[in-house]
């Protein structure tokens, strides 16, 4: 018996239906997922007029309405959120700081947050604020 050997023909068609979509699927499903990682602490910032857009990387702290403290969207309790602080900014020593407080949080608690980021080693914090309004001209509580 005579075998005949196997020819091999090269495909000159290239079928880009099915990878079309997958693309399209993951597309769908990155669009959905995006707004939820970037879900964020609740906090009510305080409205000025002299904003700036420049913002970059560093130590976030936040403090909401109810007085808890989060370091960079993490959760820590009173007790130990200064180690936690610490600990975040030997990672990356020489990082920038922001302050993100609820505008009914109470300015001593603001202050002694803000002198304890410096006096841990962040030089450089800036206070997180929002745009104010057009038709808002003098802060609450101004007259």
């Amino acid at each position: 018996m005579l075998v005949k050997p196997r020819t091999y023909h090269a495909l000159s068609e290239i079928n880009v239906t099915n990878l079309v979509d997958v693309v399209l699927v993951l597309l769908i499903v990155f669009m959905i997922t995006a707004p939820l990682l970037q879900s964020g602490i609740d906090v009510q910032l305080p409205q000025t007029t002299a904003t700036s857009d420049e913002l970059s990387e560093g130590v976030v702290v936040t403090i909401t309405e109810e007085g808890g403290i989060f370091i960079n969207d993490v959760y820590r309790p009173a007790d130990a959120w200064e180690e936690e602080l610490q600990r975040a900014i030997r990672k990356k020593p020489g990082q920038k700081g922001y302050l993100r407080a609820d505008e009914t949080v109470p300015y001593g608690l603001v202050v002694d947050i803000l002198t304890s980021m410096k006096r841990l080693g962040l030089s450089d914090v800036g206070l997180v604020t929002r745009p104010a309004d057009k038709d808002r001209q003098r802060p609450r509580g101004w007259g």
